[in-house]
């Protein structure tokens, strides 16, 4: 008996090891890639560049003491570089919408002229810098090309200036004050990523973008140097400032798409 069981048992091993050694081997199986996540535009960024500008100023001699107007109103104007540094949050939103508010301020010189065309005085005048403070609101043309609006408050800082003619008996010369004007803009732009341009930069980006900033109207009284007196005249400045901007922006939260590594 024990020998029949023990020929069995044999016989039943001697099976399942030539029925294991016919079946194929298991194949292999990759796990599935994870499909790519678009970047979000919500986060704390900040950014400094370049950018060029005109300005336009409505200018006429008034009577200092009735304020009554001399000459007609003539268009006076300037240009020039600055840089510009600015900081900022967005918010993505209903998939491809970004909102956001910001502050920058610009450092550079816009020359232009300002006259007294009652007495016949021209001088230079220097817008110096410019402070902004506003919301933008825009659209993604793609995952990693923002294209946006934006208008806010913004302030001014100006040169004093000094006007001059020659007459025969020698030089006369007035001179206005500085002065600072405060006002509103208006602008738009496109933000997009360094990437698009085959630069591997994770959460560096450039805008570019044009700004129309729209200031309160001045008069500035004049001062004859030699004597440190009034000289009767004043004359009134009303300027549009016109810039176009270039930055490079970092976004501190960007991530860009994910990407699996075995």
């Amino acid at each position: 008996m024990k020998k029949l069981v023990l020929a069995l048992t044999a016989l039943a091993a001697f099976t399942g090891s030539a029925m294991a050694a016919d079946l194929a081997p298991r194949p292999y199986a990759k796990a599935p890639m994870p499909m790519p996540v678009a970047p979000s535009w919500t986060g704390f960024y900040i950014f400094g560049g370049v950018g060029g500008g005109i300005w336009d100023a409505d200018n006429y001699t008034v009577a200092t003491a009735t304020g009554t107007p001399l000459t007609n109103t003539q268009r006076m104007g300037g240009d020039g570089w600055f840089g510009t540094v600015g900081a900022g949050y967005d918010w993505q939103f209903n998939g491809s919408w970004v909102a956001g508010i910001f502050a920058d301020g610009t450092f550079g010189s816009l020359r232009g002229s300002i006259n007294d065309n009652f007495a016949g005085l021209t001088g230079n005048e220097k817008l110096r810098d410019t402070w902004a403070a506003g919301v933008r609101l825009g659209y993604l043309v793609a995952p990693n090309v923002y294209s946006y609006v934006n208008g806010g408050y913004t302030g001014s800082q100006w040169s004093s200036s000094s006007l001059a003619f020659t007459a025969p008996a020698g030089p006369f010369i007035t001179t206005t004050p500085s002065f600072n004007r405060n006002g509103w803009f208006v602008g738009g732009g496109v933000e997009n990523s360094l990437n698009i341009f085959g630069i591997a930069a994770p959460g560096w980006f450039m805008k570019t973008e044009y700004r129309a900033s729209y200031f309160d109207r001045t008069t500035l009284p004049e001062t004859t140097i030699a004597t440190g007196l009034p000289f009767g005249n004043s004359v009134t400045f009303k300027p549009l400032v016109q810039t176009v901007t270039t930055s490079l922006v970092y976004r501190f939260n960007w991530t860009g798409p994910v990407v699996a590594k075995y």
